[in-house]
Protein backbone atom coordinates (compact mmCIF):
# COMPACT_ATOMS: atom_id res chain seq x y z
CA UNK A 1 0.00 0.00 0.00
CA UNK A 2 1.01 3.51 -0.55
CA UNK A 3 -0.24 6.35 0.90
CA UNK A 4 0.09 8.71 -2.51
CA UNK A 5 -0.57 7.29 -6.16
CA UNK A 6 1.82 8.65 -8.80
CA UNK A 7 -1.44 9.67 -11.10
CA UNK A 8 -3.33 11.71 -7.93
CA UNK A 9 -5.13 14.62 -8.72
CA UNK A 10 -4.91 13.98 -12.55
CA UNK A 11 -7.93 14.11 -15.18
CA UNK A 12 -9.59 10.23 -15.32
CA UNK A 13 -9.15 10.18 -18.70
CA UNK A 14 -6.16 8.46 -20.14
CA UNK A 15 -5.44 10.68 -22.85
CA UNK A 16 -5.59 13.79 -20.98
CA UNK A 17 -4.22 12.43 -18.27
CA UNK A 18 -1.19 11.05 -20.53
CA UNK A 19 -0.58 14.99 -21.52
CA UNK A 20 -1.25 16.06 -17.68
CA UNK A 21 1.45 13.66 -16.83
CA UNK A 22 3.78 14.85 -18.83
CA UNK A 23 3.47 18.40 -18.58
CA UNK A 24 4.36 17.68 -14.53
CA UNK A 25 7.01 15.60 -15.49
CA UNK A 26 8.40 19.16 -17.46
CA UNK A 27 7.82 21.29 -13.89
CA UNK A 28 7.69 19.17 -10.46
CA UNK A 29 11.81 19.63 -10.23
CA UNK A 30 11.31 23.36 -10.24
CA UNK A 31 12.58 25.58 -7.46
CA UNK A 32 9.47 26.14 -4.94
CA UNK A 33 8.83 30.31 -4.78
CA UNK A 34 6.77 30.62 -1.43
CA UNK A 35 6.27 34.60 -1.42
CA UNK A 36 3.45 34.17 1.01
CA UNK A 37 3.04 32.17 4.61
CA UNK A 38 3.59 32.03 7.65
CA UNK A 39 6.76 30.65 9.27
CA UNK A 40 8.74 31.48 11.82
CA UNK A 41 11.99 33.20 10.76
CA UNK A 42 13.32 31.97 14.19
CA UNK A 43 13.19 28.26 13.03
CA UNK A 44 15.80 28.91 10.37
CA UNK A 45 17.86 31.77 12.34
CA UNK A 46 18.48 29.15 15.38
CA UNK A 47 18.16 25.95 13.24
CA UNK A 48 17.60 23.98 15.88
CA UNK A 49 15.28 20.55 15.72
CA UNK A 50 11.55 20.79 16.00
CA UNK A 51 10.42 19.66 19.16
CA UNK A 52 8.05 16.76 18.53
CA UNK A 53 5.83 15.56 15.60
CA UNK A 54 2.35 17.41 17.48
CA UNK A 55 4.22 20.52 17.98
CA UNK A 56 5.63 19.93 14.20
CA UNK A 57 2.04 18.92 12.81
CA UNK A 58 -0.68 19.48 14.98
CA UNK A 59 -0.54 22.65 17.50
CA UNK A 60 0.05 25.17 14.40
CA UNK A 61 -2.22 24.03 11.73
CA UNK A 62 -5.59 25.49 12.30
CA UNK A 63 -6.83 23.40 9.23
CA UNK A 64 -6.25 20.49 11.71
CA UNK A 65 -7.05 21.53 15.09
CA UNK A 66 -9.97 23.10 13.33
CA UNK A 67 -11.47 20.03 12.17
CA UNK A 68 -10.90 17.93 15.49
CA UNK A 69 -12.43 20.84 17.19
CA UNK A 70 -15.22 20.44 14.73
CA UNK A 71 -15.65 16.99 16.37
CA UNK A 72 -15.43 17.66 20.08
CA UNK A 73 -11.67 17.65 20.74
CA UNK A 74 -11.08 20.21 23.14
CA UNK A 75 -8.04 22.31 22.06
CA UNK A 76 -7.02 22.28 26.06
CA UNK A 77 -6.48 18.62 24.91
CA UNK A 78 -4.74 19.34 21.84
CA UNK A 79 -2.98 21.92 23.95
CA UNK A 80 -2.95 24.31 22.01
CA UNK A 81 -1.57 27.94 22.38
CA UNK A 82 0.78 26.46 25.01
CA UNK A 83 4.85 27.39 24.64
CA UNK A 84 6.27 23.84 25.48
CA UNK A 85 3.65 20.90 25.50
CA UNK A 86 3.69 18.35 28.39
CA UNK A 87 2.18 15.45 26.95
CA UNK A 88 2.76 15.43 22.82
CA UNK A 89 2.47 12.02 22.46
CA UNK A 90 -0.94 11.76 24.07
CA UNK A 91 -1.85 14.99 21.43
CA UNK A 92 -0.39 12.96 18.98
CA UNK A 93 -2.49 9.88 19.86
CA UNK A 94 -5.37 11.99 19.78
CA UNK A 95 -5.20 13.11 16.29
CA UNK A 96 -4.46 9.66 15.15
CA UNK A 97 -7.56 8.63 16.75
CA UNK A 98 -9.25 11.15 14.80
CA UNK A 99 -7.47 11.04 11.44
CA UNK A 100 -10.54 9.28 9.51
CA UNK A 101 -12.10 13.22 9.43
CA UNK A 102 -9.29 14.39 7.09
CA UNK A 103 -10.82 11.83 4.47
CA UNK A 104 -11.34 13.62 0.90
CA UNK A 105 -9.91 17.00 2.44
CA UNK A 106 -6.86 18.27 1.01
CA UNK A 107 -5.41 18.38 4.52
CA UNK A 108 -5.22 14.74 4.17
CA UNK A 109 -2.75 15.07 0.48
CA UNK A 110 -1.12 16.97 2.91
CA UNK A 111 -0.17 15.18 5.68
CA UNK A 112 0.20 11.80 3.61
CA UNK A 113 2.45 13.40 1.45
CA UNK A 114 4.74 14.39 4.36
CA UNK A 115 4.78 11.46 6.18
CA UNK A 116 5.40 9.31 2.80
CA UNK A 117 7.81 11.21 1.48
CA UNK A 118 9.66 12.84 4.08
CA UNK A 119 9.15 9.91 7.04
CA UNK A 120 8.85 7.13 4.60
CA UNK A 121 5.65 6.18 6.00
CA UNK A 122 3.84 3.74 3.85
CA UNK A 123 0.52 2.99 6.20
CA UNK A 124 -2.44 5.48 6.80
CA UNK A 125 -1.77 6.80 10.51
CA UNK A 126 -4.25 4.53 12.55
CA UNK A 127 -4.90 4.70 16.31
CA UNK A 128 -3.02 1.58 15.76
CA UNK A 129 0.17 2.63 14.43
CA UNK A 130 0.61 6.51 16.40
CA UNK A 131 3.21 5.13 18.28
CA UNK A 132 4.77 4.06 15.26
CA UNK A 133 4.17 7.03 13.67
CA UNK A 134 5.49 9.28 16.37
CA UNK A 135 8.30 7.34 17.29
CA UNK A 136 9.57 7.26 13.70
CA UNK A 137 8.98 10.56 12.94
CA UNK A 138 10.62 11.88 16.31
CA UNK A 139 13.95 9.98 15.57
CA UNK A 140 13.96 11.81 12.03
CA UNK A 141 14.12 15.01 13.58
CA UNK A 142 17.03 14.55 15.49
CA UNK A 143 18.86 14.00 12.30
CA UNK A 144 20.83 16.87 11.00
CA UNK A 145 19.12 16.52 7.63
CA UNK A 146 15.75 17.45 9.14
CA UNK A 147 17.25 20.84 10.75
CA UNK A 148 14.81 23.29 9.13
CA UNK A 149 18.09 24.48 7.25
CA UNK A 150 18.99 21.57 5.47
CA UNK A 151 14.47 21.16 4.75
CA UNK A 152 14.53 24.75 3.12
CA UNK A 153 17.11 23.05 1.32
CA UNK A 154 15.56 19.66 0.70
CA UNK A 155 11.99 21.24 -0.71
CA UNK A 156 13.89 23.20 -3.34
CA UNK A 157 13.35 26.43 -1.78
CA UNK A 158 14.57 29.55 -3.50
CA UNK A 159 12.68 32.03 -1.91
CA UNK A 160 10.21 31.80 1.35
CA UNK A 161 8.85 34.73 2.65
CA UNK A 162 7.13 35.28 6.64
CA UNK A 163 4.66 37.54 7.94
CA UNK A 164 5.82 40.17 10.11
CA UNK A 165 4.47 43.22 12.00
CA UNK A 166 5.36 46.52 11.91
CA UNK A 167 6.20 45.97 15.65
CA UNK A 168 8.48 43.26 14.97
CA UNK A 169 12.25 43.68 15.52
CA UNK A 170 13.16 41.49 12.53
CA UNK A 171 16.09 40.02 15.03
CA UNK A 172 15.57 36.76 13.66
CA UNK A 173 15.83 38.10 9.66
CA UNK A 174 18.96 39.81 10.72
CA UNK A 175 20.66 36.71 12.14
CA UNK A 176 20.17 34.59 9.35
CA UNK A 177 21.40 37.15 6.94
CA UNK A 178 24.22 37.76 8.90
CA UNK A 179 24.95 34.20 9.06
CA UNK A 180 26.24 34.09 5.88
CA UNK A 181 23.08 31.18 4.79
CA UNK A 182 22.49 32.12 1.01
CA UNK A 183 18.54 31.13 1.38
CA UNK A 184 16.35 34.03 0.83
CA UNK A 185 13.95 34.12 3.87
CA UNK A 186 12.27 37.81 3.47
CA UNK A 187 9.92 39.25 5.66
CA UNK A 188 6.31 40.68 4.73
CA UNK A 189 5.11 43.82 5.85
CA UNK A 190 1.43 43.36 7.81
CA UNK A 191 0.65 46.39 9.23
CA UNK A 192 -2.72 45.30 10.65
CA UNK A 193 -1.80 45.67 14.10
CA UNK A 194 -1.45 49.34 13.84
CA UNK A 195 -3.87 49.87 11.14
CA UNK A 196 -6.84 48.01 12.36
CA UNK A 197 -8.92 50.09 15.49
CA UNK A 198 -9.79 46.53 16.58
CA UNK A 199 -6.84 44.80 16.76
CA UNK A 200 -6.37 43.95 20.41
CA UNK A 201 -4.07 46.32 21.80
CA UNK A 202 -4.12 49.29 19.25
CA UNK A 203 -3.58 52.41 20.85
CA UNK A 204 -0.68 50.93 22.40
CA UNK A 205 0.62 49.79 19.54
CA UNK A 206 0.73 53.01 17.52
CA UNK A 207 2.78 54.28 20.76
CA UNK A 208 4.83 51.27 20.19
CA UNK A 209 5.19 52.03 16.20
CA UNK A 210 6.12 55.80 17.46
CA UNK A 211 9.15 54.50 19.95
CA UNK A 212 10.34 52.09 17.37
CA UNK A 213 10.36 54.75 14.42
CA UNK A 214 11.36 57.85 16.34
CA UNK A 215 7.92 60.15 14.97
CA UNK A 216 5.55 61.02 17.01
CA UNK A 217 2.87 58.63 16.11
CA UNK A 218 0.16 60.23 17.87
CA UNK A 219 -0.32 62.95 15.35
CA UNK A 220 -1.72 61.91 11.62
CA UNK A 221 1.28 62.87 9.84
CA UNK A 222 4.14 61.37 12.32
CA UNK A 223 2.00 58.37 12.28
CA UNK A 224 2.37 58.03 8.48
CA UNK A 225 5.78 58.90 8.51
CA UNK A 226 6.58 55.99 11.12
CA UNK A 227 4.56 53.57 8.40
CA UNK A 228 6.79 54.65 5.87
CA UNK A 229 9.85 54.40 8.04
CA UNK A 230 8.60 50.85 9.26
CA UNK A 231 8.47 49.60 5.39
CA UNK A 232 12.15 51.21 4.50
CA UNK A 233 13.23 49.30 7.47
CA UNK A 234 11.64 45.55 6.39
CA UNK A 235 12.86 46.70 2.87
CA UNK A 236 16.33 46.87 3.63
CA UNK A 237 16.15 42.90 5.16
CA UNK A 238 14.40 41.62 1.55
CA UNK A 239 10.90 42.77 1.59
CA UNK A 240 9.23 43.22 -1.76
CA UNK A 241 5.14 42.60 -0.51
CA UNK A 242 2.77 44.25 2.00
CA UNK A 243 -0.19 42.44 3.34
CA UNK A 244 -3.74 43.32 4.37
CA UNK A 245 -6.02 41.31 6.28
CA UNK A 246 -9.30 43.86 6.73
CA UNK A 247 -12.55 42.59 6.65
CA UNK A 248 -13.83 44.09 3.16
CA UNK A 249 -11.95 45.20 0.47
CA UNK A 250 -13.39 49.03 0.75
CA UNK A 251 -11.09 51.87 0.09
CA UNK A 252 -11.67 55.64 0.55
CA UNK A 253 -10.12 58.93 -0.19
CA UNK A 254 -10.40 61.46 2.45
CA UNK A 255 -8.91 64.97 2.51
CA UNK A 256 -5.98 64.92 4.62
CA UNK A 257 -7.86 67.03 6.91
CA UNK A 258 -10.71 64.50 7.85
CA UNK A 259 -8.33 61.94 7.29
CA UNK A 260 -6.57 63.31 10.30
CA UNK A 261 -9.67 63.94 12.14
CA UNK A 262 -10.87 60.03 11.93
CA UNK A 263 -7.43 58.83 12.67
CA UNK A 264 -7.52 61.06 16.28
CA UNK A 265 -11.24 60.07 17.39
CA UNK A 266 -9.85 56.75 16.15
CA UNK A 267 -6.60 57.04 18.43
CA UNK A 268 -9.47 58.72 21.91
CA UNK A 269 -10.93 55.41 21.23
CA UNK A 270 -14.43 57.05 21.07
CA UNK A 271 -14.80 56.08 16.87
CA UNK A 272 -17.79 53.95 16.22
CA UNK A 273 -18.07 50.35 13.53
CA UNK A 274 -18.69 52.70 11.04
CA UNK A 275 -15.78 55.01 11.82
CA UNK A 276 -13.74 52.10 12.21
CA UNK A 277 -14.16 50.98 8.86
CA UNK A 278 -13.51 53.80 7.17
CA UNK A 279 -10.29 54.12 8.80
CA UNK A 280 -9.23 50.72 7.66
CA UNK A 281 -10.26 51.83 4.33
CA UNK A 282 -8.39 55.29 4.22
CA UNK A 283 -5.69 53.33 4.95
CA UNK A 284 -5.43 50.73 2.37
CA UNK A 285 -5.41 54.04 0.11
CA UNK A 286 -2.59 55.03 2.07
CA UNK A 287 -0.63 52.15 2.11
CA UNK A 288 -1.26 52.02 -1.97
CA UNK A 289 0.11 55.69 -1.80
CA UNK A 290 3.27 54.18 0.13
CA UNK A 291 3.46 51.32 -2.27
CA UNK A 292 3.57 53.82 -5.54
CA UNK A 293 6.38 55.33 -3.61
CA UNK A 294 8.51 52.16 -2.65
CA UNK A 295 7.70 49.65 -5.34
CA UNK A 296 6.08 47.36 -2.39
CA UNK A 297 3.33 44.74 -4.08
CA UNK A 298 0.26 45.52 -1.94
CA UNK A 299 -1.28 42.41 -1.13
CA UNK A 300 -5.07 42.43 -0.10
CA UNK A 301 -6.99 39.34 1.81
CA UNK A 302 -10.51 40.74 2.82
CA UNK A 303 -13.61 38.82 3.57
CA UNK A 304 -12.68 36.73 6.92
CA UNK A 305 -14.88 37.16 9.97
CA UNK A 306 -12.15 36.66 12.39
CA UNK A 307 -11.79 35.48 15.83
CA UNK A 308 -16.47 34.47 15.25
CA UNK A 309 -15.85 31.70 18.46
CA UNK A 310 -15.75 34.46 21.18
CA UNK A 311 -15.29 32.31 23.79
CA UNK A 312 -12.20 30.60 21.51
CA UNK A 313 -10.77 33.84 21.54
CA UNK A 314 -10.91 34.61 24.96
CA UNK A 315 -9.11 31.90 25.89
CA UNK A 316 -7.04 31.17 22.95
CA UNK A 317 -6.14 34.02 21.36
CA UNK A 318 -6.30 34.99 17.49
CA UNK A 319 -5.36 32.26 14.71
CA UNK A 320 -6.79 29.16 16.29
CA UNK A 321 -9.58 27.92 13.59
CA UNK A 322 -12.36 30.31 14.39
CA UNK A 323 -12.36 32.41 11.19
CA UNK A 324 -15.50 32.57 8.64
CA UNK A 325 -15.47 33.28 5.04
CA UNK A 326 -17.81 36.13 4.33
CA UNK A 327 -19.21 38.18 1.31
CA UNK A 328 -16.86 40.72 -0.71
CA UNK A 329 -17.88 42.91 -3.15
CA UNK A 330 -14.59 44.65 -5.22
CA UNK A 331 -15.46 47.15 -7.75
CA UNK A 332 -17.24 49.60 -5.85
CA UNK A 333 -14.68 49.12 -2.80
CA UNK A 334 -11.87 49.42 -4.56
CA UNK A 335 -12.32 52.52 -6.97
CA UNK A 336 -11.39 54.85 -4.76
CA UNK A 337 -8.23 53.76 -4.61
CA UNK A 338 -8.12 52.70 -8.24
CA UNK A 339 -9.48 56.33 -9.41
CA UNK A 340 -5.91 57.85 -7.51
CA UNK A 341 -3.40 54.88 -7.97
CA UNK A 342 -4.73 52.39 -10.41
CA UNK A 343 -2.94 53.30 -13.57
CA UNK A 344 0.54 54.08 -11.89
CA UNK A 345 3.11 52.29 -13.25
CA UNK A 346 4.71 49.91 -11.90
CA UNK A 347 2.24 49.96 -9.16
CA UNK A 348 0.81 46.22 -8.42
CA UNK A 349 -1.86 44.68 -6.06
CA UNK A 350 -2.48 41.23 -5.74
CA UNK A 351 -6.21 40.44 -4.58
CA UNK A 352 -7.45 37.44 -2.41
CA UNK A 353 -10.88 36.47 -1.82
CA UNK A 354 -12.98 33.87 0.12
CA UNK A 355 -16.29 35.04 -2.08
CA UNK A 356 -15.55 32.72 -4.76
CA UNK A 357 -18.65 34.37 -6.21
CA UNK A 358 -16.68 37.30 -7.31
CA UNK A 359 -14.20 35.82 -9.53
CA UNK A 360 -16.04 36.28 -12.70
CA UNK A 361 -18.43 38.69 -11.62
CA UNK A 362 -15.87 41.29 -10.21
CA UNK A 363 -12.30 40.12 -9.81
CA UNK A 364 -11.72 38.56 -13.63
CA UNK A 365 -12.92 42.05 -15.28
CA UNK A 366 -11.14 43.81 -12.73
CA UNK A 367 -7.82 42.22 -13.23
CA UNK A 368 -8.29 42.07 -16.93
CA UNK A 369 -8.08 45.80 -17.28
CA UNK A 370 -6.36 47.15 -14.77
CA UNK A 371 -2.51 47.26 -15.23
CA UNK A 372 -1.76 47.97 -11.42
CA UNK A 373 -4.41 44.40 -10.31
CA UNK A 374 -3.39 40.83 -10.44
CA UNK A 375 -5.46 38.13 -8.94
CA UNK A 376 -4.15 35.47 -6.08
CA UNK A 377 -4.64 32.19 -6.06
CA UNK A 378 -7.79 29.84 -4.39
CA UNK A 379 -7.09 31.41 -0.24
CA UNK A 380 -7.43 29.71 2.94
CA UNK A 381 -10.72 27.52 2.70
CA UNK A 382 -10.40 27.15 -1.05
CA UNK A 383 -6.78 25.94 -0.76
CA UNK A 384 -8.01 22.69 -2.58
CA UNK A 385 -8.08 20.67 -5.36
CA UNK A 386 -11.83 21.95 -6.21
CA UNK A 387 -10.87 25.47 -5.16
CA UNK A 388 -8.26 25.77 -7.91
CA UNK A 389 -10.10 24.24 -10.52
CA UNK A 390 -13.14 26.21 -10.25
CA UNK A 391 -10.58 29.29 -10.05
CA UNK A 392 -9.02 28.51 -13.47
CA UNK A 393 -12.84 28.37 -14.87
CA UNK A 394 -13.87 31.34 -13.42
CA UNK A 395 -11.10 33.81 -14.07
CA UNK A 396 -9.20 32.65 -16.94
CA UNK A 397 -12.14 33.17 -19.88
CA UNK A 398 -11.56 37.23 -18.94
CA UNK A 399 -8.16 37.60 -16.87
CA UNK A 400 -6.63 34.62 -18.80
CA UNK A 401 -3.52 33.47 -17.34
CA UNK A 402 -0.97 36.17 -17.25
CA UNK A 403 -3.09 38.32 -14.83
CA UNK A 404 -2.93 35.54 -11.96
CA UNK A 405 0.20 35.07 -9.47
CA UNK A 406 1.05 31.22 -9.70
CA UNK A 407 0.63 29.86 -6.21
CA UNK A 408 1.19 30.39 -2.71
CA UNK A 409 0.91 28.30 0.03
CA UNK A 410 0.06 30.99 3.05
CA UNK A 411 0.57 28.37 5.45
CA UNK A 412 1.91 27.88 9.23
CA UNK A 413 2.76 24.53 9.12
CA UNK A 414 6.59 24.38 7.47
CA UNK A 415 6.20 20.56 5.56
CA UNK A 416 3.11 20.75 4.02
CA UNK A 417 4.81 23.57 2.02
CA UNK A 418 5.86 21.11 -0.74
CA UNK A 419 2.90 19.33 -0.22
CA UNK A 420 0.70 22.57 -1.61
CA UNK A 421 2.90 23.11 -4.18
CA UNK A 422 2.70 19.56 -5.60
CA UNK A 423 -1.00 19.69 -5.66
CA UNK A 424 -1.60 23.32 -7.36
CA UNK A 425 1.35 21.97 -9.90
CA UNK A 426 -1.00 18.82 -10.56
CA UNK A 427 -4.33 20.76 -10.93
CA UNK A 428 -2.96 23.37 -13.44
CA UNK A 429 -1.45 20.59 -15.52
CA UNK A 430 -4.69 19.08 -15.56
CA UNK A 431 -6.65 22.24 -16.59
CA UNK A 432 -3.95 22.47 -19.17
CA UNK A 433 -4.69 18.94 -20.63
CA UNK A 434 -7.96 19.67 -20.84
CA UNK A 435 -7.27 22.84 -22.80
CA UNK A 436 -4.87 20.69 -25.14
CA UNK A 437 -7.56 17.93 -26.18
CA UNK A 438 -10.40 20.07 -26.36
CA UNK A 439 -7.93 22.04 -29.13
CA UNK A 440 -8.02 25.05 -27.48
CA UNK A 441 -4.22 25.09 -26.64
CA UNK A 442 -1.38 24.32 -28.45
CA UNK A 443 0.65 21.55 -26.88
CA UNK A 444 3.86 23.78 -26.71
CA UNK A 445 1.70 26.16 -25.30
CA UNK A 446 0.48 24.20 -22.39
CA UNK A 447 4.51 23.29 -21.19
CA UNK A 448 5.49 27.25 -21.61
CA UNK A 449 2.45 27.94 -19.47
CA UNK A 450 2.72 25.30 -17.14
CA UNK A 451 6.38 26.73 -16.59
CA UNK A 452 4.76 30.49 -15.95
CA UNK A 453 2.34 29.46 -13.48
CA UNK A 454 4.84 27.46 -11.35
CA UNK A 455 7.61 29.73 -11.42
CA UNK A 456 7.49 32.75 -13.94
CA UNK A 457 4.87 34.47 -12.48
CA UNK A 458 5.11 34.58 -9.18
CA UNK A 459 8.94 35.86 -9.42
CA UNK A 460 7.56 38.49 -11.63
CA UNK A 461 4.49 39.25 -9.44
CA UNK A 462 6.33 39.51 -6.22
CA UNK A 463 8.93 41.11 -7.82
CA UNK A 464 11.61 38.30 -6.48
Amino acid sequence: MTLIHPDRLFPADPGTRAIARQLYDSIAGLPIVSPHGHTQASWFARNQPFPNPAQLFVQPDHYVFRMLYSQGVSLADLEIGVAEMKDPRRVWQIFADHYYLFRGTPTRMWLDYAFHELFGLSERLSSDNADFYYDTIAEKLEAPEFLPRALYERFGLEVLATTDSPLDSLSDHRAIRDSGWKARILPTFRPDPVVDPDFAGFRENIAKLGELTGEDSATWKGYLRALERSRARFKELGCTATDHGHPTARTAALSPQAAAELFAAVLRGDADAHQKELFRAQMLTEMARMSVNDGLVMQIHPGSSRNHNRKIYERYGRDVGADIPTSTEYVEALKPLLDLYGNEAGFRVILFTLDESAYSRELAPLAGHYPCLRLGPPWWFHDSPEGMQRFREMATETAGFYNTVGFNDDTRAFLSIPARHDVARRMDCGFLAKLVVEHRLGEDEAFAVARDLTYNLVRDAYRL
